[in-house]
């Protein structure tokens, strides 16, 4: 039983499509389809059951998964201690000025005890760039917010978080419990420089061309908010600091917590592998 069959296996049994889990391992779905019927043979079971609507996992698929996911984990383990002890046990990843995400704090500490060999080097951006430097090479794997330019990347959900209007608190619109994007349609909004990635800017922006100051980070949005009464998008649960609110806003779809890496990479890097796994578990995301 090869470990990239299992690998197949595993897309195929977290994905329930073929087709996604074809994208997902950067091959067309025919291979796919046979590698995982030429592992069902070997076992001698079926490991999923087929249908016009999709896949689901058989009970052998169940027990498949888990220890597939175990002996997949063991093996990434053993060649991140061989690379680790060769002197080439460094990531680089790139967090989007989210450091206080506690998701971040409990994929520190999970990664740490996992692979406490590991040199983990954080390059932590402006919110100019949401791929926190993946796209000009200078991390391995961004741990940020979509959307963004995925071309050339593989990403990975976490998590989504709701959203809100950043206000003053003196606001006339501070005293409601949501509003709608409507709303703020007449109202100055921050935004970020020209050249930023055009799907960002346009989520952050309600999908609408904005007039309004230009701001870099976080605390420039708030700063923004607090002398001038801009108004803008932050995540709802982000403590806004004195003299500003957060009102939910109806209609603005949630943000997404995402890793991003480029294609193939996690092919040949187990220490990036063994890091989008332990992020999923600290996310608990499926």
């Amino acid at each position: 039983m090869e470990l990239r069959t299992l690998r197949y296996f595993v897309a195929v049994a977290e994905e329930l499509h073929f087709g996604r889990a074809a994208a997902r391992l950067h091959m067309s779905q025919p291979p796919l389809s046979r590698a995982v019927r030429g592992l069902e043979t070997e076992i001698g079971a079926r490991l999923f059951e087929r249908s016009p609507a999709g896949v689901a996992l058989t009970p052998v698929g169940a027990v498949l998964l888990d220890e597939a996911r175990a002996l997949l984990d063991q093996a990434d383990r053993l060649r991140v201690r061989v690379a680790t002890a060769a002197g080439a046990g460094v990531l680089t990843v790139g967090l989007l000025g989210d450091s206080a995400d506690p998701g971040v704090r409990r994929l520190a500490r999970a990664y740490r005890e996992r692979h406490p060999g590991v040199e983990i080097r954080i390059r932590e951006t402006d919110l100019t760039d949401p791929t926190c430097g993946l796209h000009a090479g200078a991390v391995d794997i961004a741990l940020t917010r979509a959307p963004f330019d995925e071309t050339g990347l593989v990403v990975r959900e976490l998590r989504d978080d709701p959203v809100g209007a950043l206000l003053r608190t003196d606001d006339p619109l501070a005293g409601r419990e949501s509003l709608k994007l409507a709303d703020l349609a007449d109202r100055r909004w921050f935004r970020f420089p020209e050249g930023t990635d055009r799907l960002w800017q346009s989520y952050w922006n309600g999908a609408e061309v904005r007039e309004g100051p230009v701001v870099r980070a976080v605390q420039e949005c708030r700063q923004a908010v607090l002398w001038n009464g801009t108004v803008g998008m932050t995540l709802s649960d982000h403590a806004p600091g004195d003299g500003l609110m957060v009102v939910p806003v109806e209609d603005m779809p949630p943000s997404r917590v995402v890793l991003a890496w480029k294609e193939r990479e996690a092919d040949g890097n187990p220490l990036l592998r063994s890091f989008v796994r332990v992020a999923t578990e600290a996310y608990g995301a499926a």
